[in-house]
């Protein structure tokens, strides 16, 4: 019997999201998904009962991107969720438990197991962060905080499942979007700070503190207050401009072979591996601060790690402020000689190394995730030959299609996904509102959403279209 079989009987006592018995229209999935999103926003504003004001949240950077508010009941936010699936499909990867995601059985316990990992991991995390300063109960609250803040993430589990099933595109992907929406319109326009002061510096209202200061500095306003903003829009439109590069594979369809083309997107995997990628840095980071002290030679281990996977933020702002003084210069130049972690010097060393371990990272999830999508070679070919389509000058066989679909897709997985880590890493080091990862998924979650979007009213329309999309 396998670990998966032995832990059936307990997964399978978990409440599920029934799906539907028939197909939803749009108009009530998009009612779902608002919904939702609702929902969450409205847990990203209650606040932990029993917290003391001393609680301090020392993961800014990703929060964002596990779509968590520390102090909140979406402290963990999807770290759980993202990184039960990350474990899981190590472990396949690995060979260490074997799977066939492509059998409908397996890939059921394969979820069952996911869940039941992720509500495992939720309470975890919520004792790590309770317990190393992240968060600071009042005496004698600690199980009651561990207990808000573990729900809080097992009931983003249950809404992701609701979006999934209900709504349009996926949970995760919903989550995400709308806190790194959110980050951005709030820094660009918001006219107060936490505190309630008028356009106030502290990275709130940009576009406020620009036209104060433009009058005291014209090139600081310009780089601290808008240079951010700039970088965004560039993020913004290479990523739309990546979307719509592809490779098109001829087909025909039908007995009179009516041609057409199947698109191979350069982008295939789409925002998953940086998705992935960096849930596991924060999760290192997690960890690094679980072990702190206690554990010697771990702690040594971990601490390392978290230092590389956290990103310089603001790294082009401050060369840009800095760069050209000569003695920063100097020291910048002495430190990446000598690879000491010393001012900008040790900053760009670092950030050399981040974008080297996301890119990898990235390349890695990628090739796990067309495989547990059921995205490979051999699954498209079959859904192809499934529709109808074929090669054309080939036999109507899928292993034929298996063959030339070998040339494209294994190739562009590799390279979109090198491609989003690069641009990721490029993009956190500009200081980009909502950090540059968090601009990249955003952005593919909505083009993606967009689709779905055109996929649903084009099927609603046109009803025998949808035997294909299936």
């Amino acid at each position: 019997m396998s670990i998966l079989q032995a832990l059936k009987p307990i997964y399978r006592l978990l409440p599920e999201v029934k799906a539907p018995e028939e197909k939803r229209p749009l108009n009530k999935r998009l009612m779902w998904t608002g919904l939702v999103l609702l929902i969450f926003f409205i847990m990203g504003n209650t606040e932990v009962v029993g917290l003391s004001t001393q609680s301090v949240g020392r993961l800014e950077q990703l929060q964002i991107l596990l779509a968590s508010q520390i102090g909140t009941l979406i402290t963990v936010g999807i770290g759980p969720i993202v990184l039960a699936s990350i474990i899981l499909q190590l472990l396949i990867g690995g060979g260490i438990i074997k799977l066939d995601l492509s059998n409908p059985a397996e890939k059921a316990e394969f979820s069952g197991v996911q869940k039941l990992l992720a509500i495992l991991l939720s309470f975890v995390e919520a004792t790590a962060y309770s317990v190393t300063g992240l968060l600071a109960p009042n005496e004698g609250m600690l199980l009651w905080v561990i207990l808000q803040v573990s729900l809080g993430s097992i009931l983003l589990l249950y809404l992701d499942e609701v979006v999934s099933r209900y709504g349009i595109g996926s949970g995760i992907g919903l989550f995400i979007a709308g806190g790194v929406a959110g980050e951005i319109v709030w820094r660009i326009f918001s006219p107060i700070d936490i505190a309630g002061n008028i356009s106030i510096a502290d990275g709130n209202g940009l576009l406020f503190l620009f036209f104060r200061e433009v009058g005291n500095n014209v090139l600081n306003a310009f780089i601290v207050a808008l240079l951010p903003i700039i970088f965004t829009l560039i993020v913004f439109f290479v990523v739309v401009y990546a979307e719509g590069i592809h490779v098109n594979i001829p087909i025909t369809m039908g007995a009179r072979g009516t041609g057409g083309r199947y698109p191979v997107k350069f982008l295939y995997v789409s925002n998953m591996p940086v998705i992935l990628s960096v849930a596991l840095f924060a999760n290192i980071s997690i960890w690094a601060t679980l072990v702190n002290g206690r554990i010697p030679v771990l702690d040594t281990i971990m601490s390392g790690l978290a230092a590389i996977v956290i990103h310089p933020s603001g790294l082009i702002q401050q060369l840009m402020l800095d760069g050209f003084d000569p003695l920063i210069l100097d020291q910048m130049v002495q430190s990446i000689t000598n690879l000491q972690f010393i001012g900008l010097g040790g900053d760009i060393i670092h950030a050399v190394l981040y974008i080297i371990i996301l890119t990898i990272s990235c390349v890695l999830f990628g090739k796990f995730w067309i495989e547990l999508g059921g995205q490979g070679p051999d699954k498209v070919a079959d859904q192809l030959q499934r529709a109808g389509m074929y090669i054309p000058g080939f036999r109507r066989d899928p292993r034929v299609i298996k063959q030339v679909l070998d040339r494209y897709i294994p190739t562009i997985t590799i390279l979109g996904s090198a491609f989003v880590g690069i641009l990721a890493g490029l993009a956190d080091l500009t200081g980009a509102l909502g950090s540059g990862t968090g601009i990249l998924l955003t952005v593919g979650i909505v083009y993606r959403l967009y689709e779905e979007l055109a996929k649903q009213q084009l099927m609603e329309m046109h009803p025998m279209l949808g035997r294909i999309f299936s």
